[in-house]
């Protein structure tokens, strides 16, 4: 059982970019791993742009800069296109995101993060550009996301947008719930179900 998602309210990490794919999230030579090491892959979130090729912090990119921080990533359009992998999610998760916010996520990068209890959050153009404005005028920006209601909130304007999640997804995130700990929550289901079509 994870951590029980209600309402987060955290600085941000802006990554103004578009058409983020899996490979730059997590490069292919890191998917040898078979099993789920969260401290690993957290280390190798956007390795390819968060080091130089000697190994040293980029100090130009947003992961290395001491202004910006916080379980909150600020993403652009299209995010998480390319492979399938789900080590994407993995090395999301491993760094301590909680929630994505983008305006657009390929379909089965956000499926992979819901999977891991990432919250992908898909907010209009406009609001993201706002967000990002924000956070660039001030990196200590607070928003808010309100998993119950639905709702993203950015602080610094107090402007507010519902956002979408399947019912089940957003059932499992509330109560630190996988796939399989809700098939044990419902064992009890399953089996009268069982009992009745039996009969």
């Amino acid at each position: 059982m994870k951590q029980k998602f209600d309402i987060l309210t955290s600085t941000c990490v802006p990554l103004p970019l578009e058409n983020v794919d899996t490979d730059q999230i997590i490069p292919a030579r890191f998917l040898k791993a078979t099993t789920r090491d969260e401290k690993f892959f957290g280390d190798n979130l956007f390795r390819d742009w968060r080091y130089r090729p000697d190994g040293t912090p980029n100090p130009d990119f947003v992961l290395n800069n001491p202004k910006y921080g916080g379980q909150i990533l600020v993403a652009g359009q299209n995010f998480g296109s390319g492979s399938s992998r789900e080590h994407a999610a993995w090395a999301i998760a491993g760094y301590g995101f909680r929630v994505v916010v983008s305006s657009f996520f390929a379909d089965i990068h956000k499926n992979n993060e819901l999977n891991n209890f990432v919250l992908p959050v898909v907010v209009s153009p406009d609001f993201l550009r706002e967000l990002f404005d924000s956070i660039f005028a001030d990196p200590g920006t607070l928003v808010e996301v309100n998993l119950p209601a639905q709702t993203i909130t950015n602080k610094a304007t107090g402007r507010s947008e519902h956002f979408d999640i399947n019912a089940y997804k957003k059932h499992c995130l509330m109560n630190g719930l996988d796939d399989i700990d809700f098939l044990l929550e419902n064992v009890n289901k399953i089996e009268c179900y069982e009992e009745m079509a039996r009969r």
